[in-house]
């Protein structure tokens, strides 16, 4: 980590609705006041690119968390995540 980056954690994984074959991956700060998303394509099965429990996102990267539940539900996943992996481990 650096004075420009913060670890966050995986949170949520959805699948678009508007491309297909299109992953979101949403990571979030322990207190689940900021997220970072990464969109990845899948290509093909042979496109291996691993999802890692959590990832340095740079600080302008990081958006706001402004809904109360949903704060808190990146909040109690995050940590989950936290206590239960290395930032490294595959997911």
């Amino acid at each position: 980590m650096t004075a420009d980056t913060i670890r966050t954690w995986l949170v949520e994984r959805t699948y678009s609705d508007d491309e297909q074959n299109l992953i979101i991956l949403t990571y979030a700060t322990t207190d689940g006041q900021q997220y970072f998303r990464k969109e990845r394509a899948l290509t093909s099965f042979t496109d291996v690119r691993d999802t890692t429990a959590a990832v340095e996102a740079e600080l302008n990267n990081l958006g706001s968390v402004d809904d109360p539940e949903l704060r808190e539900q990146y909040a109690t996943e995050a940590q989950r995540m936290e206590d239960l992996h290395d930032p490294d481990d595959l997911i």
